[in-house]
């Protein structure tokens, strides 16, 4: 099992791996962070969305880095992987071993960045599973980097976690 720690610096690494595009200059300590920061003067780049602790350039690991979606389970016994790469592409494969290929909207890849960070789904990475109490209900294991959460779709396992079922529905949604 990993550690709370670990998991929250494997969110980050992904975080870093995802931006990409993100820029590289240092961020301004006399603007405060968030949505209605104006500069005082004109900028070329906007502020990258990942937290200044993390690197602002990306490593060679970039083009590697991966968010993978398994959903298996369900009476009809599914096993479909959806597999988004950095850059927003994205590859579903069903269980017949079919694939469909597309990318993220820049909306949702942009979601997607921020849901990745969200300090939530490194804590909800960190918690122990506990076995379900539902039949034939579709189990959802999500990995980013080297970080793995995940859920069974279960009402009476109580409430899914909120930021891995939030990032769950959008890369369903948006490859479905």
């Amino acid at each position: 099992m990993r550690s709370a720690s670990m998991a929250g610096a494997g969110i980050a690494l992904a975080a870093t791996l995802l931006a990409g595009c993100a820029p590289t200059g240092p961020a301004d300590p006399a603007v405060p962070p968030g949505p209605a920061r104006t500069p005082a003067t004109p900028t070329t780049a906007a502020p990258s969305p990942q937290p200044t602790t993390a690197p602002r350039s990306p490593g060679p690991a970039a083009t590697a880095a991966r968010i993978m979606l398994t959903r298996s389970g369900g009476f009809a016994g599914r096993g479909d992987t959806v597999t988004v790469e950095h850059d927003g592409r994205w590859t579903v494969v069903d269980r017949t071993g079919s694939p469909r290929t597309g990318r993220l909207s820049s909306a949702d890849l942009d979601r997607l960045r921020r849901l990745v960070v969200d300090p939530a789904l490194a804590a909800e990475a960190g918690r122990p599973s506990a076995p379900t109490a539902c039949q034939d209900a579709f189990s959802y294991r999500l990995t980013i980097g080297e970080v793995e959460t995940g859920y069974v779709d279960c009402p009476a396992d109580g409430a899914a976690p909120a930021a891995t079922r939030a990032v769950v529905e959008l890369l369903l949604g948006a490859t479905g």
